[in-house]
């Protein structure tokens, strides 16, 4: 390998067939299939291919890391209650009793508001 270039060696005897890339359908792709009740009627098609692909390696049985939660001054926590409610009631969001999740942190504005 040299520098991003991939060199490939192939013996004389071997036979080059050209094989067509062929682009995934949604048809194709299981996780789909097996959730329909969670993606929307106008699912148009997936996105382009990516140079990169990524993917996150799961480890089966792992228990999430217990921490204690982030303490939030009373301001913050009606702040935090209120922009909740909002996006509930938007859709943006809906209660879940996962045992993993992320910290709330907020930036004050240059106004004050968060």
């Amino acid at each position: 390998i040299l520098c991003g270039e991939k060199k490939v060696r192939i013996p004389l005897e071997a036979q080059v067939t050209k094989q067509e890339s062929k682009l995934k359908q949604l048809e194709d792709v299981s996780v789909i299939q097996d959730f329909l009740e969670v993606f929307t009627e106008e699912l148009h098609g997936l996105p382009p291919p990516r140079q990169v692909e990524f993917c996150v390696d799961l480890i089966p049985s792992v228990a999430p890391v217990a921490r204690t939660p982030y303490h939030l001054a009373p301001s913050k926590m009606k702040e935090l209650s209120e922009q909740l409610k909002e996006l509930s009631e938007k859709g943006f969001i809906r209660p879940s009793s996962s045992l993993w999740g992320a910290p709330v942190l907020f930036v004050k504005k240059k106004d004050g508001s968060f």
